[in-house]
């Protein structure tokens, strides 16, 4: 009890003793002219000595603010910042007491005033009516440090584990440097490859597309787009870095990044080479390229996908040896009259995997087991190219143009082996195979998009063209045996070169026009049709043992499917566009057909159909205040079942799976609703996000399944009534910054359900899934000493069954991280991440634990231009890879090949030369 009381004296007295340190200044501003209250200004503090930010805070829609900091007696400024308005200033001696300003009238701007700009008067933080708008300098961060260390310091910025962004809760989808993507709009390469120092301002607004970007529209998502702006006296010059590193195991690791810029020019060259799983590319200031630390949970496993332009890199399971290069470059032509944009990548994986498979069957009226262990070898070589020309015919024309071309060619080495016992542990059938394909997958895709505005304000036409064409061509050789053991059926033996192709051509053409009925409502018609044809072809040939070749043509296991699908739609719709509420509405119909043919063992089939259905779809976005807004969109969709699901041949390709598809299915109808409330207040640095939604499908398609007495399937496709899901969930962040100390901590929960209906054995059945994610983190700073960051995840998943062998099941699933980094003592940098997982209910054999603790040690010299680190994987020799699935019909638990325990040395090498001259980084930091 003594401790106890010992304990909360202490704290009494030092929230005392705090207090009595502190100081608040309050205050209303106005403006001049109309007395009105001004919503957001921004309102700091900066020393008159070196002119840094002490702190600052923003004012209410009353115009009322407060500022509490720590008291000071060496000379402050006092100043006020508003988009449009002058600034205010005012010398404070010291700062040793509370103080009231009153009411503060701040003067608007006048158009003489506009150019002037007074060097160190930028405020931390400016909220524009569309744009948020960070300068970068008042926002410290270490000398090595990257875009992604700046972004974490930036209120209402979270960074999760698995990288991906949000801004008060708005998920980031596009990141641009001066506007333009950098080696595509994913973002992670700027995010965390350029250094913050170079950095000028991190503006944040709503994502557009690019016909809303040309048009002037307001943007309709409810994502957001972060632009990083390059400081003026280091948008000329050349910087980056390099990284070589070699370890025990014969792991290896490199990776280089360089960037010429010139003004408006931009050249960049990017490489790495690996084979630690990094398949992606990532320099990550404490690890490099090492997965499962920074930003890779032990939740996610760390499989290192990676995604430019949507293109993946990597990614699944097994271990990956990579090698990536890329160029992009970007410019401005012609007096800024075109805007071209240009990347090329060039990528070899080659990725080896061991599996281990336990699956429980569900079926209504009991279960089987299917036990299964495979091997695989994937040898991949990819090239990828992208460009945009924004081309501004006159001032009012427009042209866009993205060409893309993506190839790969694939090599593909496997072995199975399988059994199924019911439930009795009788062998119900058992299967070994092993197969090798050769693939050859080849697209081109390219967006035209025009716009033509005339003399009234809104009114435009445009037209936008879509158009894709795939061709992918795939050899495989494949050796398998099936047994079957209660039925009597024939046992299944093959040896056989299939020959596969597939060529898919979609087009897409939309013509809108643009009507103005006031400055806030515009009418909108639209026109589109969305063409897609196809054709699947699967040729067979059987191994013939007189003639040493594959030349017996086997009839049964081949087949060439044609498809046909068109839709031509037309909607009106009004869109609304006001200084607090934003929104659409359009209305039309959808006139969609298939023309759809097999032909099957000389027999040719065919299925036509036509139908129509309306279409619906809107959103509206209404602004509380300056950073909290409410959004909610809705929309309704019919889609066509494929032309595998409808053609009624049987395709025996799997042994144990025969698909038959079903004439008589109808198009499924989707019904989808979203809305979210976000707030963050800048004068607390306290956020809340909260969302909920769902979606409802009538007649959705679904597998039916049936099994005979050696789990042998034959399946079709019905109808069913229904399926839908819900989704809600809400996060908090918050944090304390006080000089060199800054708190920060979040909280939220995800919430999901979802209903199905499923047919297995010809009997109907429904499933509920209900997922709870909770998720807790915490932060502590010592500005350039030390930042500890625990969190926390936790998943529980329930599922019921109707009309099923088992009524219900559950597991759940914890996740710890703990991240710290030292900068102490000087030059050193020392980088622990400790994560821990536990899987329950996982079946007997397979981990349901593990640890992954990954340490760095690095130490910088050379005026800061070398750093070399020691790097330890897997510190504990702990980590597996067992996961457990549920789904209606299986419960599954996997566990598959993962990289174990290595150390890597490394050296890295940093450039940076500026206008000509070569700069200290520390002084750039310090300065």
């Amino acid at each position: 009890m003594f401790k106890k009381i010992t304990f909360l004296a202490t704290l009494l007295l030092a929230s005392i003793s705090f207090g009595q340190n502190t100081f608040q200044l309050s205050g209303k501003i106005i403006d001049n002219t109309s007395k009105a209250p001004l919503e957001s200004a921004t309102i700091y503090l900066t020393s008159v000595k070196d002119s840094t930010i002490i702190d600052y805070t923003i004012s209410d829609k009353s115009g009322n603010f407060s500022l509490k900091s720590r008291k000071t007696e060496s000379p402050v400024n006092f100043k006020i910042s508003y988009n449009s308005f002058k600034n205010y200033n005012k010398k404070l001696d010291n700062i040793l007491a509370d103080k009231n300003f009153g009411v503060i009238e701040l003067f608007e701007q006048t158009a003489q005033l506009d150019a002037v700009i007074v060097k160190g008067e930028i405020p931390p933080i400016k909220i524009k009516t569309d744009t948020l708008e960070f300068n970068a300098g008042s926002f410290k961060v270490t000398p090595d440090a990257n875009v992604e260390a700046l972004l974490k310091q930036l209120p209402g910025v979270e960074i999760d584990d698995e990288g991906k962004i949000t801004v008060n809760g708005k998920e980031v989808n596009n990141i641009l440097v001066n506007g333009k993507p950098f080696f595509g709009k994913d973002g992670k390469i700027a995010t965390q490859n350029l250094p913050a120092e170079m950095i000028d301002k991190v503006q944040v607004t709503d994502t557009k597309t690019k016909s809303e970007e040309i048009s002037g529209r307001a943007a309709s998502s409810n994502e957001s787009t972060i632009n990083l702006t390059i400081q003026e006296d280091k948008n000329k010059g050349l910087f980056g870095k390099a990284t070589l590193g070699y370890g025990s195991d014969k792991r290896y690791e490199s990776s280089l990044l360089f960037n010429y810029f010139k003004d408006t020019q931009k050249i960049s060259v990017l490489g790495s080479s690996n084979n630690i799983n990094s398949v992606g590319f990532s320099m990550n200031e404490i690890f490099d390229n090492m997965g499962g630390g920074r930003n890779t949970s032990v939740w996610s496993n760390g499989d290192g996908a990676f995604n430019i332009n949507g293109m993946q890199f990597g990614g699944g399971n097994g271990i990956t040896r990579s090698n990536l290069v890329g160029i992009n470059y970007a410019d401005e032509w012609l007096n800024k009259k075109i805007d071209p944009n240009f990347s090329y990548y060039l990528n070899t994986a080659i990725t080896e995997n061991k599996n281990r498979t336990k699956r429980t069957n569900l079926l209504p009226t009991g279960t089987t087991k299917t036990d299964a262990e495979s091997s695989f070898k994937n040898d991949v070589v990819g090239h990828n190219f992208s460009s945009e020309f924004e081309i501004k015919i006159d001032s009012t024309s427009t042209l866009y143009l993205s060409p893309s071309f993506a190839k790969s060619d694939a090599k593909n080495r496997s072995t199975s082996f399988s059994k199924s016992f019911d439930e009795s542990d009788e062998l119900l059938n058992e299967t070994n195979g092993s197969n090798f394909s050769q693939t050859d997958n080849n697209k081109f895709s390219n967006n035209l998009y025009f716009n033509k505005s005339f003399k009234k304000k809104g009114r435009s036409i445009s037209l936008d063209i879509d158009n894709e064409h795939v061709n992918n061509e795939n050899t495989l050789n494949t050796i398998t045996n099936t047994i079957f053991y209660q039925s009597g059926n024939a046992n299944d033996s093959r040896n056989q070169n299939i020959f596969n192709k597939e060529i898919n051509n979609n087009v897409r053409v939309e013509l809108g026009y643009s009507e103005p009925i006031n400055d806030s409502l515009t009418f909108n018609f639209q026109n589109y049709y969305d063409f897609k044809k196809g054709t699947d072809s699967r040729n067979t040939f059987n191994f013939n043992e007189s003639t040493n070749q594959y030349d017996t043509f086997n009839g049964l296991l081949s087949n060439t499917i044609d498809s046909k699908n068109n839709t031509f739609g037309s909607s009106v719709g009004l869109q609304l566009s006001k200084k607090k509420i934003r929104g659409s509405l359009a209305v039309g119909a959808d006139f969609l057909n298939y023309d759809n043919q097999s032909d099957y063992l000389g027999t040719i089939t065919k299925l036509k159909d036509n139908y129509v259905y309306p279409k619906v779809n809107g959103y509206v976005s209404y602004t509380l205040a300056k950073s909290k807004s409410i959004y909610a969109n809705f929309n309704y969709e019919a889609s066509l079942p494929s032309a595998n699901q409808l053609l009624p041949f049987e395709n025996l390709a799997n042994p144990l799976n025969t698909i038959i598809g079903n004439a008589n299915l109808k198009p499924t109808e989707r019904y989808r609703v979203y809305t979210n409330f976000n707030n963050y207040d800048y004068a607390t640095r306290s956020g809340f996000y909260a969302y909920l939604g769902g979606n409802v499908n009538a007649n959705e398609v679904v597998s039916s399944t049936v099994y005979d007495n050696d789990f042998k399937a034959i399946t079709t496709y019905e109808n069913v009534d229904r399926s839908y899901s819900a989704f809600t969930g809400f996060s908090v962040n918050k944090s304390y910054k006080k000089e060199k100390r800054t708190i920060k901590y979040g909280y939220g929960i995800w919430v999901n359900y979802n209903f199905s209906q499923g047919l297995t054995n010809a009997a109907l059945y429904e499933s509920k899934a209900l997922q709870l994610n909770p998720r807790v983190n915490f932060s502590y700073i010592i500005q350039d000493k030390i930042t500890i960051s625990p969190s926390y995840r936790y998943s529980y998943n329930i599922s019921r069954f109707d009309n099923y062998i088992i009524d219900k099941t559950d597991n759940f699933r914890h996740s710890f991280k703990l991240e710290t980094t030292s900068y102490w003592p000087k030059n050193f940098v020392l980088g622990n991440d400790f994560g821990y997982n536990y899987n329950s209910n996982i079946t007997g054999g397979f981990q349901k634990d593990f640890y992954l603790w990954n340490v760095s040690l690095g130490y910088n010299f050379f005026k800061d231009q070398l750093l070399a680190k020691v790097k330890v994987y897997d510190l504990l020799n702990q980590n597996v890879n067992a996961t457990r699935t549920i789904t209606p019909t299986a419960i599954t638990d996997a566990e598959n090949t993962v990289l174990q325990q290595y150390v890597m040395f490394s050296l890295t090498y940093k450039l940076e030369k500026f206008g000509g001259k070569k700069k200290d980084s520390r002084a750039m930091f310090w300065d």
